[in-house]
């Protein structure tokens, strides 16, 4: 195959990233109308010089890029002052992603992503951007290097609207909120705007300071949920319209999502080394959970968390059938796990008034003997308040420790804000280490971990017992602590 350029689209998807500090200094210049001072002009030169400097750059660089398939290599050549040019072995490649921004989508290109296995990251050879016929050809060419069959049972889960409930009880309720605002403070803030002085925020706070405030205050929290239910029901659609997890084949799992920004992730099986079950606090008080896949070859951290997600938040019930699922495994293969030593509870609880109740009541108490006592009744009121949450906490987090060997998976669990299950293979396990500190010493509690060269690396069996915690770790894996238990 002889070498090929990028779209002549691309020239355009490059410009088109000029749109936004545009469009922020319009909608200030709305907001102020027209008086930012001499500040913000100078802040929007330099932003659009920087953005001029960085497109023209960009394209410089996309315009000198070329690809070929080869017998045996799929090679990349860029550069414009410093040529370079990589290469990967097509025996080497494990996946292949597609993702098309809307910016991309509009001029009906693509972002393709080739990458190899290994357990740093391996190399990934990046193409932005492909028209949607090449990219999916390019695709189907690269993964056609590797003796595949087809899967006996392909279509693993697909969207189910009902599952909009839960997106509610995720993060971006208050969390979506909190960016935005923190996103727009910076913009004015970067282009010396003052935005408590705007017209229309003074006649707001105005406003709210002569109202009735044991009335106003609920109607703005109300309000304020209201908008991030919305922002959450957005981006559940926004990320996982047309959603579907399956196998493209008996070797890759596949999951394709999202509505502006489209998204096509594989996961080779071979890399595969299990799946989490994930219940965040409020998602698991409505009965809901997520399930990533636990594999390597995903790219850097930031990645493979992107990149592991294979279901949305949906009822427990289906995201556990999906957890085992993704492993090939039967619904009965989750075991029953084993308890840990009770003075694990206490330790939670003690952690929970050393590190949060306490000092928060220390600090409220301080404050109210230097400024007013009005803050020394909150002190107490809130240690009283605060006193049954902490060991209220302290014992569910007890109740989610968990461990237990499944046939050919490990399954540990643990957490309280974030109760995580995850299914290991046992043969994935490279290494285990074993901590503790002063405190976990005496209480006689040990911490295992597991490392394996796929998802965070590291995977922690939480205060076991200090006489079972290698006789677990030598049950998962045999012969791994052989030397060691013969000295000890």
């Amino acid at each position: 195959m002889s070498w090929q350029k990028l779209d002549r689209r691309t020239v355009a998807v490059q410009c088109a990233w000029l749109a936004a500090p545009l469009a922020s200094f319009v909608l200030t210049l709305l907001a102020t109308g027209g008086d930012i001072g001499l500040r913000g002009w100078l802040t929007l030169a330099g932003i659009t010089s920087g953005f001029l400097v960085i497109t023209v750059y960009g394209v410089a660089r996309l315009t000198t890029t070329r690809y070929r398939i080869s017998a045996s290599t799929f090679e990349l050549r860029t550069g414009v002052l410093n040529r370079r040019r990589r290469s990967i072995a097509l025996e080497r490649v494990r996946n292949v992603d597609l993702t098309a921004s809307p910016v991309h989508r509009l001029f009906g290109l693509v972002v393709l992503r080739a990458g190899t296995a290994a357990s740093d990251g391996g190399t990934e050879l990046v193409l932005d951007a492909l028209t949607k016929a090449e990219a999916h050809r390019l695709r189907e060419d690269l993964l056609a290097r590797v003796d595949r069959a087809d899967a006996d049972d392909p279509v693993i889960a697909t969207m189910n609207w009902k599952w909009l409930r839960y997106a509610p009880l995720t993060f971006w309720v208050f969390g979506g909120l909190l960016i935005v605002g923190g996103g727009a403070a910076r913009l004015l803030n970067g282009l010396g705007v003052k935005w408590w002085e705007l017209g229309f925020a003074k006649e707001a706070f105005s406003a709210f300071g002569h109202s009735a405030l044991w009335l106003t205050i609920p109607l703005l929290a109300l309000g304020l949920t209201l908008l991030g239910v919305i922002g959450a029901v957005a981006v559940y659609i926004e990320n996982w319209w047309s959603y579907r997890l399956e196998w493209t084949d008996a070797e890759t799992l596949q999951v394709r999502r999202g509505l502006f920004t489209t998204r096509l992730v594989s996961v080779e099986r071979r890399r595969l080394r299990g799946s989490k079950l994930r219940e965040p606090l409020l998602l698991r008080a409505g009965g809901g959970a997520l399930v990533d896949a636990v594999a390597g070859g995903l790219g850097n951290e930031e990645e493979t968390r992107r990149r592991s997600s294979v279901l949305p938040p949906s009822p427990r019930t289906e995201a556990a059938r999906v957890a085992l699922d993704v492993l090939g495994l039967p619904q009965d293969a989750a075991p029953a796990l084993r308890s840990h030593p009770p003075v694990a509870r206490r330790r939670r609880i003690v952690r929970g008034f050393v590190f949060v109740t306490l000092p928060v009541t220390f600090v409220l108490l301080l404050l109210g003997f230097l400024l007013t006592s009005v803050l020394v009744h909150i002190a107490w009121i809130f240690f009283v308040v605060a006193t049954p949450i902490t060991v209220w906490f302290g014992r569910d987090a007890y109740r989610n420790l968990g461990h237990g060997i499944s046939g050919a998976h490990v399954v540990i669990r643990s957490g309280v804000f974030s109760r995580d299950t995850v299914f290991l293979q046992r043969e994935g396990i490279l290494s285990w280490s074993f901590g503790s500190n002063p405190f976990s010493r005496r209480a006689g509690l040990v911490t295992a971990t597991a490392a394996v060269a796929a998802g965070e690396q590291g995977y922690r069996v939480r205060d076991l017992a200090d006489t079972d915690a290698v006789d677990f770790a030598q049950a998962v894996t045999p012969d791994f602590l052989t030397e060691f238990l013969a000295s000890r």
